[in-house]
């Protein structure tokens, strides 16, 4: 099996952007005062708690855009065009198909409310974009 073409300094640097626009989306001056509410999580909690959750989201995060720099550029290679838009549109096909679709389903069966998916899912769609715009203006060398 071949494993597609991957820039690794793009996958660090969209790994870092997740933690940048999760900073801003969950900040208590744009989302986190009304996410914290929806889910009934302390914002004032001792940032030592916080350390594995944010651990875990920057290996999440690697692994999201790893994945995304792969797809694309297998997207890309199959069909044609710009490397950028290959990787927008696969960033938001996966998003859809994959981290949205199973959000409304856990978030269904857990009653949890709906403004607190559509805020989530929303932060995620983000997300994926914003990675998706570093790892398409800077592909892997030799494949644009």
């Amino acid at each position: 099996m071949t494993v597609p073409e991957i820039n690794y300094w793009a996958v660090l640097l969209a790994t870092a952007s997740s933690m940048v626009v999760g900073s801003i989306w969950y900040a208590r001056g744009v989302f986190g005062t009304r996410w914290s509410a929806l889910a009934n999580v302390d914002l004032d909690r001792p940032s030592a708690s916080a350390l594995w959750a944010i651990i875990t989201t920057v290996i999440v995060s690697f692994i999201t855009a790893w994945v995304l720099a792969g797809a694309a550029t297998i997207v890309w290679h199959f069909s044609g065009g710009g490397y950028l838009w290959a990787t927008l549109v696969t960033s938001v096909i996966l998003w859809a198909g994959f981290t949205a679709a199973r959000f409304i389903t856990h978030d269904a069966f857990e009653g949890r409310p709906t403004s607190l998916t559509v805020l989530n899912i929303a932060h995620e769609l983000v997300t994926v974009v914003v990675m998706a715009i570093i790892i398409g203006v800077w592909p892997p060398a030799g494949t644009v």
